[in-house]
């Protein structure tokens, strides 16, 4: 495979303002929405048409060559100093896609800053070309499975894919034809031969950056995900009459058994467990409830920890459960492996920042990312920016200029900083 080394001599750039035209584009971006008042832009919905245009523009004025795949990623190419895109290329990225009232940032952040690294070289090649790759869908909004983006860039998206339907009864494959795309095209979405890394700048969509006084941070691993639902199955019953010693009660099973979800994850380093929904049936105020249903989400950076740690929340429903006379039914909705980011990139990215005159610290991203997916097939690095306040997929969310200005610095330090050496044939 390409083999990374890094230059030693700093590099001498005026940063001034350019952080500012990020964030304004950012901004822009966020005007197109499907809903009125609010920035909500699922995957292929009508308003992506308008940011394709936008962020097109962008990389065709940055002398980029810019196309739609079939899954709807925009993609933009800046030719190596050889004058062609045959080469060793590097990947930059993110995506477009938002939540339902989302804010400007989660996602266009990253492509827009991946433009913009392209947009400081003013002309200047390097040794590689540079993909930036802004993904169509990352959020699993419209179609309840997400990274559908990176996906077909790694080549993963099948006939079941494809067949998924929305709310709306629309099918992955319709959506793509309605956007004016051709999914027999998806074999030529896939990234290509000569890649050889891939780097996302994301906000951090959590508080340990502020509650540290830094502004960025280097990503070491995206946690392991295991998402499941619970239903505790007991008797519903007349609130008034039925003494409490020969009660069934579904809601008091779950109850303690989210307390307990709580306890147990405060006890394990580095694990998060989040007990999201509840529903209640029959719902009354003078029923015994009968039936509840919950969602368990389950992530820590280890696989190990994360599936002994499902296990064991699992046990604990049980006993809650057969306390009172209460059954307990699972399903499993998505389990998703740790991904570790490349040790040789990311140590690159976190020394591209130092050179560029900012500190970071490690970390581990409790959300996943298409660098998760991507990594799959090449070596992959993230670097997370400052959410103030800890907000995300929330229309507050915001950045700070000068955090934008540090990513792009560190941007800039490791592009001109990056020496691929030959390709192995022996890892393709």
């Amino acid at each position: 495979m390409f083999e990374f080394h890094i230059r030693k001599e700093p590099m001498t750039v005026d940063h001034s303002r350019r952080s500012d035209r990020i964030v304004a584009r950012c901004r822009a971006l966020a005007a197109c929405t499907e809903t009125p008042g609010e920035t909500t832009r699922t995957f292929l919905s009508p308003p992506m048409h308008a940011v394709h245009e936008m962020v097109r523009g962008w990389m065709e004025a940055a002398a980029m060559r810019v196309w739609v795949d079939a899954v709807g990623n925009l993609r933009g190419v800046y030719a190596a100093a050889s004058g062609d895109e045959a080469g060793p290329r590097l990947l930059v990225g993110s995506h477009l896609d938002t939540v339902p009232n989302a804010g400007a940032f989660d996602g266009p952040l990253g492509v827009l800053l991946g433009v913009a690294m392209v947009e400081e070289l003013q002309g200047e090649r390097l040794p590689f070309a540079i993909e930036v790759v802004a993904f169509s869908e990352e959020e699993g909004v419209r179609f309840g499975r997400p990274f559908l983006g990176s996906l077909a860039l790694v080549g993963e998206v099948d006939d079941a894919w494809l067949a998924r339907r929305d709310a709306r009864g629309v099918s992955v494959e319709e959506a793509i034809r309605e956007f004016g795309l051709d999914p027999a095209g998806l074999p030529e979405a896939v990234l290509d031969e000569n890649a050889f890394a891939y780097v996302e700048v994301h906000i951090e969509q959590g508080p340990v950056l502020e509650r540290e006084a830094l502004g960025l941070g280097v990503v070491s691993s995206i946690a392991g995900q295991s998402r499941l639902e619970l239903t505790f199955l007991g008797q519903a019953n007349h609130a008034g009459t039925t003494p409490m010693l020969l009660r069934h009660d579904a809601m008091a099973a779950a109850a303690a058994w989210i307390v307990a979800v709580e306890q147990y994850a405060r006890g394990q380093s580095g694990l998060v467990a989040t007990v999201g929904r509840v529903e209640t049936r029959p719902g009354a105020g003078n029923v015994i409830a009968g039936e509840v249903v919950t969602t368990l989400d389950v992530r820590h950076a280890e696989d190990e920890v994360r599936e002994r740690a499902e296990k064991e929340l699992l046990a604990a429903a049980e006993a809650e459960a057969h306390r009172r006379g209460v059954r307990v039914a699972k399903h499993v909705i998505a389990q998703q492996a740790a991904m570790p980011m490349d040790g040789a990139l990311t140590e690159l990215l976190g020394s591209a920042a130092e050179r560029a005159g900012y500190r970071t610290r490690a970390m581990v991203s409790g959300a996943g990312h298409d660098a998760m997916i991507v990594g799959r097939r090449l070596p992959a690095a993230m670097l997370f920016v400052r959410s103030p306040g800890g907000l995300s997929h929330h229309p507050e969310e915001r950045v700070l200029v000068e955090d934008v200005e540090a990513a792009l610095a560190t941007g800039m330090e490791l592009l001109r900083g990056l020496d691929v050496g030959l390709w192995d044939e022996r890892a393709r």
